[in-house]
C-alpha cells in the first residue's frame, strides 16, 4: 500500500511541475512530438546503412527543404489571395444591395437599403480610424518586445530540442524500459505499444491525410478558377483533423465565394465536384493506404482534448492534448477488457474459473 501512495505522490508532483513550468515547456514538448513523428524516417535511413547522426541530419535536411519550399511558394500566394479578398468586399456589398435586398423586400416587405448604407458607412469609418490606432498598437509591440523575443526564442528552440531528442530517441526509450519494475514491464510495454499504435494512426496518418486533402482541394479549386482556392483548400485540409469538418467548412466557403464570383450554377457544380472527388479519394485511397485498419481517436475526443488542454495549459496543453487523450483511451479500453473478464461483469465466468482451478 505504501508503494501506491508513493506513485500517487509522484503523479501529483508531475502535474504540479507541469503547471509551474507551463511557460517554458512548449519548445520541449513540441520538440518531443517532432522527434516522435520523424523517428520512423530516421530508423529507415539507419536501415539503409547510415549512422544515427547522419540519419538525423538527413531528416532535418528534408524538413528544412520542405519548409523553405513552403515559404517561397505558399506565403506569396496566400498574401496575394488575402489582397484579392480585400478587393472582393465592395462587390459583395453591391450584390447584397442590388440583388439580395430587392428579393428580401419582395418576399417580406422589409427595406434593407438603409441598413446596408449604415453598414457600409460604419465599415468606412472604422477603416479610416484604423490609422489612429496604429501608433498605440506599435507602442504596445515595443513594450511587449521582451515577451515577443521570448516567444521567438521558444520557437527557435523547437528544432534544436527535436534534433537532440531524435538523436537519442532509441536510447531514451531503452533507458525508460530498463527503469520499469520487472513485474510491471510486460503490461507497461504492451500498453505503450497500443498507445503508439493509436498515436501513429492519428498523428502520422491523419496529418498525411490532411496534407493530401489540402493539396487536392487547393488544386481543384484553382483549376475551377475559384478565388482564394489555395487558402480555402489549406483551411479545409487542416480542418480535416476532425472527419467531415474540413469537407463542411471547405465546401461552404468555396460555394459562397464561387457564387459571388461567377453567379452561375456551373461554377457551383465545379466546386461540388472538387470536394466530391476529395471525399472519394479520402475514403478509397488515403484512409486505407495511410491509416489502414489502425484505430484513431474519436472526433468528439479530439475536440474535447484540444479544448481542455488549451484551457488548462494554453498552447502547451494543445500540444499535450492528443498524446494524453490517446493514453487515456488505451487505459480505458484496458479497464473495459478487464472488467468484461471480471466476476463483477459475469459471475458465470468467475465460477468456471473456480471450477477449473485445482
Amino acid at each position: 500500500m505504501r508503494k501506491e501512495w508513493w506513485l500517487l505522490a509522484g503523479a501529483v508532483a508531475v502535474v504540479w511541475l507541469l503547471f509551474s513550468l507551463e511557460a517554458i515547456l512548449m519548445p520541449f514538448i513540441a520538440g518531443m512530438i517532432l522527434a516522435y513523428l520523424t523517428d520512423p524516417l530516421a530508423d529507415r535511413l539507419e536501415r539503409l546503412g547510415l549512422s544515427r547522426l547522419l540519419s538525423v541530419c538527413g531528416v532535418f535536411l528534408i524538413l528544412t527543404l520542405l519548409l523553405v519550399l513552403a515559404l517561397l511558394v505558399l506565403i506569396p500566394l496566400l498574401l496575394q489571395q488575402i489582397r484579392q479578398f480585400d478587393q472582393m468586399i465592395p462587390g459583395i456589398f453591391i450584390w447584397v444591395e442590388m440583388t439580395l435586398a430587392p428579393q428580401i423586400r419582395e418576399w417580406t416587405g422589409l427595406d434593407m437599403a438603409s441598413d446596408i448604407e449604415a453598414m457600409q458607412q460604419a465599415l468606412a469609418e472604422h477603416w479610416q480610424d484604423a490609422g489612429g490606432y496604429l501608433a498605440p498598437f506599435l507602442g504596445q509591440i515595443g513594450r511587449s518586445s521582451a515577451a515577443f523575443l521570448a516567444w521567438v526564442t521558444y520557437v527557435a528552440l523547437i528544432p534544436v530540442v527535436g534534433f537532440y531528442m531524435l538523436l537519442d530517441w532509441d536510447h531514451m526509450l531503452a533507458n525508460l524500459r530498463a527503469m520499469l519494475p520487472r513485474r510491471w514491464e510486460p503490461d507497461v510495454v504492451r500498453l505503450s505499444r497500443r498507445c503508439d499504435e493509436v498515436l501513429s494512426a492519428f498523428l502520422r496518418g491523419q496529418l498525411l491525410v490532411m496534407l493530401s486533402l489540402g493539396i487536392i482541394y487547393s488544386l481543384g479549386l484553382t483549376l475551377v478558377g475559384v478565388r482564394f482556392g489555395l487558402l480555402i483548400g489549406m483551411v479545409a485540409g487542416l480542418a480535416s483533423i476532425v472527419p467531415f469538418l474540413g469537407f463542411i467548412v471547405g465546401i461552404s466557403v468555396a460555394l459562397l465565394v464561387a457564387f459571388f464570383q461567377f453567379g452561375t450554377w456551373l461554377a457551383l457544380l465545379g466546386v461540388v465536384t472538387v470536394f466530391a472527388i476529395g471525399q472519394v479519394l479520402e475514403s478509397t485511397v488515403l484512409q486505407p493506404k495511410l491509416l489502414g485498419d489502425r484505430i484513431g481517436l474519436h472526433p468528439v475526443s479530439v475536440i474535447f482534448a484540444v479544448l481542455a488542454g488549451g484551457n488548462l495549459f494554453g498552447f502547451t496543453g494543445v500540444l499535450l492534448a492528443l498524446p494524453v487523450a490517446a493514453v487515456i483511451m488505451v487505459l480505458l479500453r484496458e479497464l473495459h477488457e478487464r472488467y468484461r473478464r471480471s466476476s463483477l461483469y459475469d459471475d458465470a465466468t468467475h465460477e468456471r474459473r473456480n471450477e477449473d482451478s485445482p
